[in-house]
């Protein structure tokens, strides 16, 4: 199990807003979902994903190639993989991990 942090980044759309195309990510990201291959949140400058790093290369190449397929000419994609492979963490255990660190305090 692998967690991923993927920015997609459209280049030379037709003004500054770029929701359309993280709404179009948003739903490639979901049929994913509804396969049973990953898990993912959308937070305001990024997608978290989780899956089989397999996957999550399908995945990403899937959701780099959705602004292409809306006309654009270039797309930047940033990517962070954390693959830990002694336990299998999920996004919410990194985040209740904190989360307990913190109560002790």
């Amino acid at each position: 199990m692998a967690i991923v942090d993927v920015t997609v980044i459209p280049i030379g759309t037709d003004g500054p807003s770029v929701s359309d195309y993280v709404a179009e990510i948003q739903d490639i990201l979901e049929s994913y979902k509804e396969e049973g291959k990953i898990n993912y949140q959308l937070t305001p400058m990024s997608t978290i994903i989780e899956g089989d790093l397999p996957d999550l290369f399908n995945v990403i190449q899937a959701i780099h190639e959705s602004p292409f397929q809306k006309g654009l000419q270039r797309v930047a994609t940033n990517i962070r993989i954390d693959d830990r492979r002694d336990k299998k963490v999920h996004m919410q255990d990194k985040l209740a991990a904190v989360a307990a660190k913190r109560a002790q305090r």
